[in-house]
């Protein structure tokens, strides 16, 4: 029964990951302000900055157990990294984004597009891949397969597994649903990376920058355990995108 719960939360995971960024993109059509362009050009940023360049990163700062840098095992310390990392390299990811690829792109829609492509992919591939990831996982369970699998896996690697499929369904709603709040924040700070990059003021990146590595100490304070209520965490990331709505909504003075 447990299983089958779990699969029920991983199912409505999956379903919000891939259809809020295809309901956004139809939505986009509609209204006229779709770019397929700065979508394609934020997807691929995303890709290229953040899966690419940032974890040749991690791979040489992180610790193997995922909790720590190498070198330290001083909580703050990797806080502080994991946050400035994600918000360094996907910020100048956007910039280069817009100032190099998107010249004759930088509209107030060109820059809605940009961040639900950004956004749209992330979702795709941590929301959507990751419970299609814990499915496979949770019929080798059922098969009985697991543990042959989880031995060819390192320690720490197969019990973040296993806590993963004991958590509860709604654990897997929660992270669908966060999915939607980072698709909000993404859209926002590519507006504000490009107003910046429109105006030639450099310093709307900076400001992109440390907004992005403020709001990613919530998750890694979360990771690391220093916050153990997940509620909070979803709480303030709900807060968050709910701002970065409003904000969204009052750029568009600011192009037009």
């Amino acid at each position: 029964m447990k299983g089958e719960i779990n699969l029920f939360g991983m199912s409505i995971q999956l379903l919000i990951s891939l259809f809020v960024p295809l309901a956004l993109i139809i939505y986009g059509r509609k209204k006229g302000w779709l770019s397929w362009k700065a979508f394609g050009v934020g997807l691929l940023i995303f890709i290229l900055f953040s899966q690419v360049f940032e974890k040749i990163l991690h791979f040489l700062v992180i610790d193997p157990s995922g909790t720590s840098l190498k070198g330290t095992n001083n909580v703050w310390a990797f806080v502080a990294y994991g946050a400035l990392a994600a918000g360094i390299f996907e910020e100048i990811g956007r910039y280069v984004g817009f100032r190099f690829m998107l010249k004759n792109n930088r509209t107030y829609g060109d820059g809605l597009s940009f961040g639900l492509g950004h956004g749209g992919i992330e979702a795709v591939l941590i929301g959507a891949f990751s419970a299609v990831n814990m499915m496979v996982i949770s019929h080798l369970v059922q098969t009985g397969d697991f543990e042959q699998v989880a031995s060819s896996l390192p320690a720490t690697q197969a019990d973040m597994i296993q806590s993963m499929l004991n958590q509860s369904d709604w654990m897997y709603v929660l992270g669908g649903i966060e999915r939607i709040f980072a698709i909000a924040i993404h859209v926002a700070l590519s507006l504000l990376v490009l107003y910046g990059v429109r105006n030639g003021q450099f310093r709307y990146v900076v400001y992109a920058i440390l907004i992005h590595a403020l709001i990613d100490v919530v998750p890694a304070l979360y990771q690391v355990k220093v916050i153990s209520n997940i509620w909070v965490v979803e709480s303030i990331l709900a807060l968050i995108a709910i701002a970065s709505f409003v904000f969204i909504r009052r750029m568009s003075e600011k192009f037009h």
